[in-house]
């Protein structure tokens, strides 16, 4: 079991409390797909998720492969998300 979970933000959060509840969805939905893709050591590169006003930075302790981006681009765009492609990468 993996325990070091990335800290989940949002702008608003207070006001917007539901901001939060999206990035736990996502981020689970992502780490579903990476385990089905095979990406097993997705899991410990990242440390954050951020929800700046409908645009999601994924913040990483190691940089990503482009398959891994997409990985989040693919779950901020479904309904699990916010149902855009707008997402950015920090290291």
């Amino acid at each position: 079991m993996f325990l070091d979970h990335p800290t989940l933000t949002a702008t608003n959060s207070i006001t917007e409390p539901d901001r939060i509840e999206r990035l736990t969805r996502v981020y689970g939905y992502v780490v579903a797909l990476a385990d089905l893709s095979g990406h097993q050591s997705f899991i410990e590169k990242v440390s954050q998720l951020h929800d700046h006003k409908g645009t999601l930075i994924v913040f990483w302790h190691d940089a990503p492969s482009d398959d891994e981006k997409e990985l989040f681009s693919k779950g901020w765009a479904s309904k699990m998300g916010d149902g855009t492609t707008n997402v950015e990468h920090e290291v």
